[in-house]
């Protein structure tokens, strides 16, 4: 047998990847790019297991036959549902996306707890039904709480499977810097997300490398404006969310939908040499001083479907400041949330 024959026999068995919230727009603009192989690859089959809630079945139903319109060879099997003992059964992959959105006049904390009662029963269920090595990436809001959630009620499958997702962020932040310098999105790398997925977050270049006329520089001597690195740069990315609902009186999809092919992409593939990429991940053990028990954003390196923080990055005051004020926020809703965990 050839290398390529047993290639293919390798890859012949489908992954059984979930999404849930498959009805809303974010899975509109996402399943299309998992199913025609951007996210695991070109040659692996894919089993999409498809959950929401039940009133919204009907319009599964049609995401289900535009699926199957699409006439996409890698995708074997479409399977809507409004049960989660169906939902998670023996997956190698969950995105979970969906969740309870905040309403108006709502007090963070009451939405903090109608989502650990969904992130409990979805932790409790990938716990039950799934893989033990299913990577599992929460989407939802608050994600980094969600997260943390969903791994504390999934005991025995590793906390390093569950990450949450900042890649929006770090791709926001990365276009912000290419727009200035004048190149293109994909000679700006290294930029990081530190913290929560929310306005405290904190985008940090001063690791950051620029392409310029084919010489890597430092970001800040790319950009040469300190000023708006420091001010403006970093309110842009942390608001970006909010601007977009303001111009399209809907959250971000398309771009959401993107990172989240981005990042189970290099969780399944791989980040390249040199390069790193933020997701919020278990922060335990990690160098950089932040509390402990938390899912934060750090910058990772991916290699064999395992993400490492990166080691031994400078951290000056301003980026302390920065970084410590994101992880004050993070504590208040761990605490918060881990209290209606228990009651």
């Amino acid at each position: 047998m050839t290398g390529q024959d047993k290639k293919q026999t390798r890859s012949a068995e489908p992954i059984r990847v979930l999404v849930t919230g498959a009805a809303g727009q974010i899975a509109y603009s996402l399943l299309f790019g998992i199913a025609k192989g951007d996210v695991f690859g070109k040659d692996q089959p894919i089993c999409l297991v498809l959950l929401d809630i039940t009133p919204m079945l009907p319009v599964l139903d049609g995401v289900v036959m535009e699926l199957q319109d699409c006439a996409l060879p890698l995708l074997k099997e479409v399977i809507p549902t409004d049960k989660e003992e169906v939902a998670f059964k023996d997956l190698d992959a969950a995105i979970l996306v969906g969740s309870m959105p905040r309403r108006e006049g709502m007090e963070r904390k009451d939405l903090l707890k109608a989502n650990v009662a969904i992130f409990k029963s979805q932790g409790a269920a990938l716990e039950k039904y799934a893989k033990k090595t299913v990577k599992v990436l929460v989407v939802g809001n608050p994600a980094n709480t969600n997260c943390l959630i969903a791994a504390k009620s999934a005991p025995s499958i590793p906390k390093e499977n569950f990450s949450c997702l900042t890649r929006l962020d770090h791709n926001r932040a990365r276009s912000q810097v290419a727009m200035r310098c004048g190149v293109p999105a994909t000679s700006v790398k290294n930029v990081i997300i530190w913290g929560n997925h929310s306005s405290t977050q904190y985008p940090d270049v001063h690791h950051c490398k620029v392409n310029k006329e084919g010489k890597d520089l430092a970001c800040f001597d790319a950009v040469k404006d300190d000023d708006w690195l420091k001010g403006a740069f970093i309110s842009t990315v942390q608001q970006r969310g909010a601007a977009v609902i303001a111009a399209r009186k809907l959250s971000s999809a398309m771009s959401a939908a993107k990172a989240i092919c981005d990042h189970m992409r290099d969780i399944w593939s791989g980040t390249p040499e040199g390069e790193f990429v933020s997701m919020g991940v278990y922060s335990t053990s990690n160098s950089y001083s932040v509390p402990e028990d938390l899912i934060y954003s750090f910058p990772v390196q991916i290699k064999d479907k395992q993400w490492k923080i990166v080691e031994g990055l400078a951290i000056n005051d301003f980026s302390r400041c920065k970084m410590d004020a994101t992880a004050t926020e993070l504590v208040e809703e761990r605490d918060t949330a881990v209290a209606f965990l228990s009651a």
